[in-house]
């Protein structure tokens, strides 16, 4: 079972914590975190970009000139994709692209992710976050102290108004819930910081 320092605010040492063997000491599975990462990203996609075809246009019901002795090209319609204002070929239209992964390969997904930022030292752990005025000084004094540089990714056991405030003028600095951390943040991150709560959290809700 894995364990690493506790930090406090200030970067001192607060003893040690042990990580849970199944989410933080799992051989990395990278084809699952792969389909985990395609999954997130095409669920996100909206699926609304639409064009028209030649039967959706304006316009285009008689035959621009007649079909001999003109000496120029016989066309049917002013509509045609090759015409201004005409239809489009092959163009995109409303799609769901929605995909599925089962759960246990979610659930693999993360904690293979997880795992790689233990064993390349890219995860810390303090044992909380204080922030007295909520102000963004006090963040980054913070992040500092421990020894993180942005872009991180800040896991909480709960939204704290005071964290939420402080930090979102930060560059690079975004903040999730143990809840509903997903394996695309977690591999989009170059840090990892994490409270003793947040871990405690993650655990129970992972089991």
């Amino acid at each position: 079972m894995p364990t690493l320092p506790v930090l406090n605010s200030r970067g001192e040492a607060a003893g040690e914590v042990s990580l849970p063997e199944a989410l933080f000491g799992v051989e990395p599975n990278e084809a699952v975190v792969h389909q985990a990462v395609v999954t997130y990203l095409a669920n996100q996609r909206q699926g609304t970009a639409s064009t028209r075809t030649r039967g959706m246009v304006r316009g285009g019901g008689r035959k621009p000139w007649r079909q001999k002795g003109t000496g120029r090209a016989r066309q049917g319609s002013r509509r045609a994709a090759h015409w201004t204002g005409g239809g489009v070929v092959f163009g995109p239209h409303p799609r769901d692209y929605r995909m599925a992964l089962p759960r246990k390969m979610r659930a693999l997904a993360l904690a293979s992710a997880l795992s790689d930022k233990v064993a390349n030292g890219l995860l810390t752990v303090v044992d909380e976050i204080a922030l007295e005025r909520g102000q963004t000084r006090e963040m980054a004094a913070l992040l500092a102290a421990v020894g993180v540089e942005a872009p991180v990714l800040i896991l909480l056991d709960r939204w704290h108004e005071a964290v939420v405030r402080a930090s979102r003028n930060l560059p690079g600095v975004e903040l999730a819930i143990a809840e509903g951390i997903n394996t695309y943040q977690v591999v989009a991150a170059a840090r990892l910081l994490v409270t003793k709560a947040a871990l405690a959290r993650l655990e129970e809700i992972k089991q």
